[in-house]
């Protein structure tokens, strides 16, 4: 039987409609992200894959002389690259096709210098061709990384040079198919081999590239591509400040077209900036880029990784992680078990996302509650959300989870294509009645997440106290991730009493002096303990509630330095106290060489020093030339070591030199140039290799 045609429900659905249509949506917060900014965005944690010349010299720059035979890779596999990214969740790979070494994995027309003149596959290899099919294969994004300093060519520093480096470009952006985004590292300039000179050259980077005209040239070769550049003019991307692996919990998506950039804006953008710069955060698995073996023991833990990815993806920024190629050709066993652990972690802890098509209501909506409701942010769509009226800049969502539920993840998303508005924000609980505040934040952009103690309630919420139009909310998901423990740190002091500190402070720790590993029956750490010698620590931290234990924790120490003194210094504590957050400076007086001198209070046999710089982002006074004295008597000395920290302003990292064994007494470190062309020089620790 037909139902009667009810006049009324039709005269109130063409109402609802005609309201929805004349509720104009919000105009645009210039400036709004390109379409290929979207999709960069979208991306979210890609992969970076250091690989050179100088992975079989274990340096972190090679100086463009290195001996083409050393390359020749038994076992390339540049399908295994991609397959591991691929498990570990990764959307795509950028490529170091040339580093600052200048050689070139490619067979490049315009050099020598390149994949085509080594053992490897008689010459007629291409690791850049290679990839780039491996990466279509297993769907995922290929980029490049082409350095434009080159310790090689011997026209760097000449107009010549500028036009050699964008026929190089062309190769790239022409042969190998799509090119997702282009990396331009900011190292500019300095000692190199430059064709035989064997000298130092200086450029401007602000002019010497001729940006505008290579960005364009970019553009057009490749319309999908962004360009990522630490140099003159401003790309479609932006460094964060630290290759450490985070952007700052501020993070605004703009910056100023023209004009200088300070560190602060690379870490926290410029709110107001007219123009769309993202974030992309860099850092490596391991404490440098390319693949050293002495740091098998130092790729980084899940909870690290975990972290990390809170800290930049979690921060509307993306994470480009970088993974090393052994000399082999292949990407070592622990880095492939760690990311796959890294994506497992991610996966069960936003495995169920608790306001998925929960009860949500909002205190104020734009307009026709329907087309702009608080509903719009647990509908699992990217294309709808919640707003107010024009006039508003604050506004509150409630979510309803029918019933009491422990949480400790929340994640919003503003819809970043009417531009990034929210200044700052609250999300609360119900507790007994009242609502108590779990956390204040600043800026959301594409996508923020939030992670505290785990609390229980039914009631959850989201409130934008200050925006700079009107809020436009896309996406609000909570979850309940599962604990994840991290190893402890461990610090040996200079009197030898070895301190372990629990990333939390619930934990209990179990530790180890014989190389065995920890478990709940080795001895308990109640506080700091005597040592003596060489000794090996390893500790864990252990939860009895959930009975979880973390990753081990391993540190190696050499002999106590007890007994050791700077010569002519006062207040040196901090040099030796085992700290690595503690800093001691050094005066040069305007002078260089600012000289370290150490008596070690007895002969010893040493076979190398270890230079931990001040740990502070862009920390004053970071060593990059220097030189190692020693001397048996304090009066004559023997230099056995000289050189550069390569790349060490953004990646503040311990320095290893190792050197033939020699009796000493008298150590002299000779700093000849810091990163910021002062006198002032920063050590948290210095250490000795001893026989």
């Amino acid at each position: 039987m037909r139902k009667p045609f009810n006049l009324w429900a039709c005269a109130v659905t063409a109402a609802l409609m005609t309201a929805c249509a004349k509720t104009p949506v919000p105009e645009p917060l210039y400036p709004v992200p390109s379409e290929n900014q979207m999709r960069w965005q979208e991306m979210e944690y890609y992969a970076f894959i250091h690989y050179s010349l100088n992975t079989y010299t274990d340096q972190s720059w090679g100086y463009g002389d290195e001996p083409l035979e050393l390359f020749n890779p038994d076992s390339l596999d540049c399908r295994q690259w991609a397959r591991i990214c691929k498990e570990a969740g990764m959307k795509g790979i950028i490529f170091t096709a040339k580093h600052h070494c200048g050689f070139c994995m490619w067979p490049s027309e315009y050099t020598e210098y390149s994949v085509k003149n080594t053992p490897w596959k008689d010459g007629k290899g291409d690791v850049v061709g290679e990839l780039a099919d491996a990466c279509r294969e297993y769907g995922l994004e290929f980029g490049v990384y082409l350095s434009p300093w080159d310790r090689n060519h011997p026209e760097y520093g000449t107009p010549a040079y500028v036009e050699y480096f964008r026929n190089q470009l062309r190769e790239l952006l022409t042969n190998y198919g799509p090119i997702f985004e282009t990396w331009f590292d900011g190292a500019q300039g300095g000692t190199g081999y430059y064709g035989g000179a064997y000298e130092t050259r200086n450029i401007d980077a602000k002019t010497y590239y001729q940006w505008k005209e290579t960005f364009a040239m970019a553009r057009e070769l490749q319309p999908g591509i962004l360009i990522w550049n630490d140099g003159g003019d401003r790309g479609d991307l932006r460094w964060v400040g630290t290759e450490a692996g985070f952007v700052g919990e501020t993070n605004w998506s703009q910056l100023n077209k023209e004009g200088d950039v300070e560190w602060g804006m690379l870490h926290y953008g410029l709110e107001g900036g007219d123009s769309w710069v993202s974030a992309e955060v860099n850092t490596s698995i391991r404490p440098e880029w390319f693949y050293h073996e002495s740091e098998n023991t130092k790729v980084k833990t899940v909870p690290k990784l975990m972290e990390t990815y809170y800290h930049s993806v979690g921060r509307n920024a993306t994470l480009l992680l970088n993974v090393p190629v052994m000399p082999n050709g292949l990407i070592h066993p622990l880095d492939e078990e760690r990311l796959k652990a890294f994506a497992q972690v991610r996966e069960e802890a936003f495995a169920d996302n608790l306001a998925y098509k929960a009860s949500v209501s909002s205190d104020k909506v734009r307009g026709d509650s329907r087309k702009f409701s608080a509903s719009k942010v647990t509908d699992g769509k990217s294309d709808t959300y919640w707003t107010v009226n024009d006039q508003d800049k604050t506004g509150s969502i409630t979510i309803d989870l029918g019933k009491e539920m422990p949480f400790n993840r929340f994640l919003v998303q503003e819809y970043i294509r009417l531009g990034q508005r929210v200044r700052n924000f609250t999300v609360e609980y119900m507790q007994d009645g009242e609502w108590k505040k779990i956390i204040d934040a600043t800026t959301i952009g594409y996508k923020r997440i939030l992670y505290f103690p785990t609390v229980s309630s039914q009631f959850i919420r989201f409130t934008v106290t200050d925006s700079r139009a009107c809020p436009v909310i896309s996406n609000i998901e909570i979850y309940r991730a599962p604990q994840i423990l991290d190893a402890p740190a461990v610090w040996r002091q200079k009197d030898g009493k070895v301190s372990i500190h629990p990333a939390d402070q619930e934990s209990e720790v179990y530790y180890t002096l014989d190389g065995s590993v920890p478990t709940t029956a080795s001895a308990k750490y109640e506080g700091p303990f005597d040592t003596d010698g060489r000794i090996e620590v390893r500790a864990i931290a252990y939860e009895p509630a959930s009975a979880k234990s973390s990753p081990v924790a391993s540190a190696s120490f050499d002999l106590p330095r007890t007994d050791w003194k700077v010569m002519g210094a006062e207040g040196t504590e901090k040099l030796f106290d085992g700290d690595p957050v503690s800093s001691w400076h050094q005066d040069g007086k305007g002078r260089f060489p600012v000289a370290l001198t150490v008596d070690l209070g007895k002969l010893l046999k040493v076979s190398g020093f270890r230079y931990l710089p001040d740990p502070n982002i862009w920390g004053p006074g970071i060593i990059t030339q220097y030189s190692f004295e020693v001397s048996a008597d304090g009066k004559h000395w023997q230099t056995v070591s000289e050189g550069e920290f390569s790349n060490i302003k953004n990646n503040p990292v311990e320095q290893t030199r190792i050197f033939p064994v020699c009796s000493v007494r008298y150590v002299r470190f000779n700093a000849f140039a810091n990163t910021e062309n002062s006198t002032d020089i920063g050590y948290a620790e210095l250490n000795l290799i001893t026989e």
